[in-house]
């Protein structure tokens, strides 16, 4: 880019060159209207096949038809019938959402994340969330542990105390240092392992059809009786992914390192604080509801960055919006691979993130 621009023959080297460089290193820094337009377009026809593709398949146009129909001040007739009405509106499209907004906040999370700790391998699970949660899950399953409140019931309640439990443990230890990342990432290892071992005496407690219902939760699923999961999952998501796009342009600045940032009026701690309970909060919420679905906040935060910029103002909103656009094809192989039966969720993202974080690995391995 700075090649073609610097080379242009009507201008003078010596005045532009200095303004073109400066405008080609800010356009890194902004998120292009044809980016964004090819990532809604990715999600679209994402959610279009969610919604269309299942152990009952529904026409494309009717479904189409359905939900222009649905807009204030349309109406189309969508030739569907009863039944399919009814899949549509109360299975497939709260599942379609659901699995887009799991997948829109571990994307977002897992690139927040690597902001904080300038490692393009961090994930959303690396403070203890994901054990915290499955320990919670697995004795709200296997013990009937009840902490339902408000709209979460008994499993996303004690999910989502067990993931706060979890990383409020890595803070204490690592005495609320958001200072040192270092110190952050080992307390979560701690506490990842003290929450993963409970998590396995537990198991090992439990007859063989609460231990299978277990496992199930803890290997992911989308599965959704209506819109209340949605409706549970979404101002976390909305509310969190607002503070975390505001701190696009601080995560930049960290990418300087923490003495560049304070000379350039930052707080780095305060901005980790922040950045860290919004994209755990976000963690938790999705994990409550889904259980745990692996590899979705590393892979696509890193696709993005791949393909598009180094800049958080880039990477955040493309992860949410690509986040979601997985997810929602994955639960579609999900429901179709072995259909009549249903995989989990998260044996997919595994087969599909371990071989690319694998290569990761490798290319970072090799020679420079």
């Amino acid at each position: 880019m700075l090649t073609d621009t610097t080379s242009a023959p009507a201008q003078s080297p010596a005045l532009e060159t200095p303004g073109t460089v400066v405008r080609a290193a800010d356009r890194a820094y902004r998120l292009s209207l044809p980016a964004l337009m090819v990532a809604l377009a990715v999600l679209a026809v994402a959610g279009l096949v969610s919604a269309t593709r299942g152990a009952a398949g529904l026409p494309v146009a009717g479904v189409v038809s359905a939900l222009l129909d649905a807009l204030p001040g349309v109406a189309v007739d969508s030739g569907l019938t009863t039944s399919q009405e009814a899949i549509l509106w109360s299975i497939r499209l709260p599942r379609m959402v659901l699995s887009m907004l799991v997948g829109a906040a571990l994307g977002m999370a897992g690139a927040a994340y690597q902001g904080v700790f300038r490692n393009p391998l961090a994930d959303p699970y690396l403070l203890g969330v994901s054990a915290g949660a499955g320990l919670g899950a697995v004795l709200a399953l296997g013990f009937e542990l009840d902490l339902s409140f408000g709209p979460f019931s008994a499993v996303p309640a004690a999910a989502f105390a067990g993931a706060l439990l979890a990383v409020s443990g890595s803070a204490l230890i690592a005495r609320g240092s958001f200072a040192s990342t270092a110190t952050l990432l080992l307390s979560g290892v701690a506490m990842a392992a003290l929450f993963s071992a409970a998590q396995t005496y537990a198991l090992q407690q439990l007859d063989e059809t609460r231990a299978r219902e277990a496992l199930s939760w803890l290997f992911g699923q989308l599965t959704t009786h209506g819109w209340d999961q949605v409706l549970l999952l979404l101002p976390y998501v909305v509310l969190s992914g607002v503070v975390l796009l505001g701190c696009a342009r601080h995560l930049d600045v960290l990418r300087l390192g923490d003495d560049e940032a304070m000379a350039l009026g930052l707080k780095p701690a305060r901005v980790r604080l922040v950045v860290i309970v919004a994209a755990t909060l976000m963690t938790a919420a999705a994990v409550s509801v889904s259980g745990l679905i692996a590899f979705v906040g590393l892979v696509v935060p890193h696709v993005v960055r791949m393909l598009t910029s180094h800049s958080y103002r880039v990477i955040l909103p493309l992860s949410g919006l690509l986040g979601g656009a997985f997810l929602a094809g994955v639960d579609v192989g999900a429901r179709t691979l072995v259909a009549p039966a249903e995989l989990p969720v998260g044996v997919i993202t595994a087969f599909v993130g371990a071989p690319f974080f694998a290569f990761v690995l490798w290319r970072r391995g090799g020679p420079r």
